[in-house]
């Protein structure tokens, strides 16, 4: 999968799943910009993957807002004078029951995981359009198919996939593709937070038996970023160990 020397915009790459798909991303070639909310751990993520001998940059903002995403873009241009891939990956939930859930985490969630994605599309799409050549590639969730207590968190991700599917549309002419990623559980700081009672319960659910790893993410993302799929969009990738096959 060629990537090699592509710049890459990874959203919310300081932790977990991020993380993952910017280190693979860099390791196949592909000049990276790191991207968070907390500049630290853009500095941290920046400082592993050049002493690995990758090429990134680090940008820290707020990409729920449109100066942050237009920013983040402008440092990436800045910084490598184009941008081919992005990666919509920043993300979060605030769990509740729909009766009891505010409007605050309402707005909060469906702000951070799907607004983001929309600001950071429309400020790298002309950029695309231009050159004829682009790679977006957003994560949504297996929890799009809805699961209780996630009216928020579900809504968001299958707005994801809509967006997706639209944004494919309005670019193929222009040699952009749009895709997304649908994770299940994943091995990361949230996850690793749980009792322990309660991931071998989620593990459970999975018909592979495992959790999967950032890197799985990672790998997916680099097929559908990579220069070989070009005839790829507007699709859904399901990384989940084939947990989106039931209704746990």
């Amino acid at each position: 999968m060629n990537v090699k020397d592509r710049v890459a915009i990874v959203t919310g790459s300081g932790q977990g799943i991020g993380q993952g798909i910017a280190s693979v991303l860099a390791g196949a070639g592909a000049k990276v910009v790191v991207n968070d909310l907390v500049p630290e751990r853009v500095d941290e993520v920046v400082a592993e993957l050049t002493a690995a001998g990758y090429d990134v940059t680090g940008h820290a903002a707020n990409v729920a807002s449109a100066e942050g995403a237009e920013g983040l873009v402008a440092a990436a241009l800045d910084a490598y004078g184009h941008i081919d891939i992005l990666v919509n990956n920043v993300g979060m939930a605030r769990d509740g029951w729909l009766a009891k859930m505010s409007e605050e985490d309402w707005d909060t969630v469906l702000t951070v995981n799907l607004k983001s994605q929309f600001l950071m599309c429309r400020a790298v799409a002309p950029h695309m359009m231009d050159q004829s050549y682009g790679r977006i590639i957003n994560i949504s969730s297996r929890a799009w198919l809805g699961g209780p207590g996630q009216a928020n968190y579900a809504a968001s991700k299958g707005a994801v996939i809509s967006l997706t599917r639209t944004l494919a549309l309005e670019m193929a002419r222009y040699g952009v593709t749009a895709n997304a990623i649908a994770p299940a559980l994943v091995d990361t700081p949230l996850f690793r937070g749980l009792k322990d009672e309660v991931q071998e319960r989620l593990i459970k659910t999975i018909p592979a038996r495992r959790i999967g790893t950032p890197e799985d993410i990672g790998n997916a993302t680099l097929f559908l970023a990579a220069d070989e799929s070009s005839y790829v969009t507007g699709q859904t990738l399901y990384v989940c160990g084939g947990r989106s096959l039931g209704a746990g």
